[in-house]
C-alpha cells in the first residue's frame, strides 16, 4: 500500500511594511496656444565671423537690389503721374533728397560725395523715361559743362554749343527741354550776354548751380619755358594777380573756352592753359600749378533755363526783370517795396536799354517763392510802378559745390 505524499508546509514571510507614499497634487498647467507646455530650446546656430572680404561682396550685392529698387519706384511714381515729365525733373523732390542726405550721413563719406551718387542715379532714372537733352555753352570739359554734369549726370544728351544765345534758342525751339548757362561771378560780376538774352526771349529760370571754380596751369613743359599762357577771358581775370607775379614773362592770349586753352598747351611748344583739373585729365596735360585763382572762394552760379517756374521747396530765390520810368527817385521807390514787404534781396544789375529808349533794365533777384503771399504782394506793387516787370522764375537755391 502506498504511502499517503505529505507536504511540508512553509510558514509564511513576514511582510516588510509598506510606506504609504503621499498623493500629488496636480500641477496646474498654463494654458497654451497649440504650444508644448515645457518646450525644448532651440539650438542657436552658430555664430559665423564673417571675414571684410565676404562682408564687401554681401554689401555690394544689397547695394545693387536697393538701387535698383530705388530706380523702380521713381519709374512706377513718373508713370502715374498726368505729367512724367514734371514727376521727373521735379527740382523740389532733389531739394527734399538732398536734406535727407545731409540729416542722414554719419560719414565717413562726406555728403557731397554721396549726392554726387544719387545724381548719377537721377540722370539714369529719369532717361528711362524720356530722353533729357541739355544744350550748354561749351565745348567739353569747360566749366559750364562740368555745372551741367552736377546738374543733370552724364546719362543726359548733353549738348554743346559755342555762344550763350545759341543755348537760349536750343531751348526757346524746343531742340532740347533745358538749357545751362553761367549768370554771375563772384569774382567778375555779371555775365551780360545771359541777361541780355533774358530780354530777348521768353524763358525761364527754372534752376541754378553753384560751382567752386578752381584755376590750374596747365603746361607740357616746365614753368620756365612758358612764353604763352591761353584762356578765355573771364578766366584770366580771375587769375590777373597771380599771373602778374608768378608769370610776368608769359604773354595771355583769350580764347573762346578753357578746354580750348587746354588743347592748346597739350599741342604747342611753350604754351600753357589757365583750365579746371578735369580738362588737365581729359586732354593729357601735366598741372604746373594749382588753384592759381586769386579769390579761394572763387563761384561761379549757373541759371538752368527752360519754360517752367518749379514748386516752392521753402528755400527759394526768385528773379523778376524790371524797367521803371528814367526819374529821379524811381528806383529808390521800387527799391521801397522790398522793405516794406520784409523780402530780402540777393542780387541786383542793370544795364542801358537798346537804342532809341533811355534808361536801364534792372535784374533783381530775392530770396522766397513766386507763390509765396509776400511775395505776391511785393510782385503786385512793383507792377504798379514798373514800365515792365517779367517774372523770370522761382527755384531752389543751390549750395556751391566743388
Amino acid at each position: 500500500m502506498a504511502k499517503k505524499k505529505t507536504t511540508k508546509k512553509r510558514s509564511p514571510r513576514a511582510k516588510a511594511p509598506v510606506k504609504k507614499v503621499p498623493k500629488k497634487k496636480p500641477v496646474a498647467r498654463k494654458k497654451t496656444t497649440g504650444q508644448r507646455a515645457d518646450p525644448v530650446p532651440a539650438l542657436q546656430p552658430k555664430k559665423i565671423v564673417q571675414t571684410p572680404e565676404e562682408r564687401l561682396g554681401e554689401v555690394d550685392r544689397l547695394l545693387v537690389e536697393l538701387l535698383n529698387e530705388r530706380t523702380t519706384l521713381f519709374l512706377q511714381r513718373a508713370g502715374q503721374s498726368e505729367v512724367p515729365t514734371k514727376a521727373m525733373f521735379g527740382l523740389s523732390d532733389d531739394a527734399q533728397l538732398w536734406k535727407l542726405v545731409e540729416k542722414s550721413n554719419k560719414g565717413p563719406l562726406e555728403s557731397t560725395e554721396l549726392k554726387e551718387v544719387f545724381r548719377t542715379l537721377l540722370s539714369a532714372g529719369r532717361q528711362r523715361v524720356r530722353r533729357t537733352r541739355v544744350a550748354y555753352l561749351g565745348p567739353a570739359y569747360s566749366f559750364t559743362h562740368l555745372a551741367t554734369i552736377h546738374r543733370f549726370g552724364q546719362s543726359a544728351d548733353l549738348v554743346p554749343v559755342s555762344t550763350i544765345a545759341t543755348v537760349f534758342d536750343e531751348v526757346n525751339r524746343g531742340h532740347v527741354d533745358f538749357g545751362l548757362v553761367p549768370i554771375e561771378n563772384s569774382t567778375d560780376g555779371r555775365i551780360v550776354d545771359t541777361l541780355d538774352m533774358f530780354t530777348r526771349l521768353p524763358l525761364r529760370i527754372c534752376g541754378e548751380v553753384q560751382l567752386h571754380v578752381h584755376h590750374n596751369l596747365l603746361a607740357r613743359c616746365d614753368r620756365s619755358e612758358i612764353n604763352e599762357i591761353y584762356s578765355k577771358p573771364q578766366a584770366l581775370s580771375q587769375c590777373r594777380d597771380w599771373l602778374a607775379r608768378n608769370m610776368p614773362q608769359a604773354r595771355l592770349i583769350e580764347v573762346t573756352s578753357t578746354s580750348t586753352a587746354a588743347q592748346l598747351a597739350r599741342e604747342k611748344p611753350g604754351a600753357a592753359a589757365v583750365a579746371s583739373q578735369q580738362a588737365a585729365v581729359q586732354y593729357e596735360v601735366q598741372i604746373v600749378a594749382e588753384n592759381i585763382e586769386d579769390n579761394q572762394n572763387n563761384i561761379t552760379r549757373f541759371a538752368v533755363i527752360g519754360d517752367s517756374i518749379a514748386e516752392a521747396t521753402g528755400m527759394d530765390r526768385t528773379a523778376v526783370l524790371l524797367q521803371i520810368s528814367h526819374k529821379p527817385g524811381a528806383l529808390s521807390d521800387a527799391l521801397t517795396v522790398f522793405k516794406t514787404c520784409r523780402v530780402n534781396l540777393t542780387w541786383i544789375e542793370s544795364f542801358p536799354l537798346r537804342a532809341p529808349e533811355s534808361g536801364y533794365l534792372f535784374f533783381v533777384d530775392f530770396e522766397g517763392h513766386v507763390s509765396d503771399t509776400k511775395i505776391r504782394k511785393a510782385v503786385r506793387e512793383l507792377e504798379g510802378m514798373a514800365d515792365r516787370l517779367e517774372v523770370l522764375g522761382s527755384y531752389p537755391r543751390s549750395q556751391a559745390a566743388d
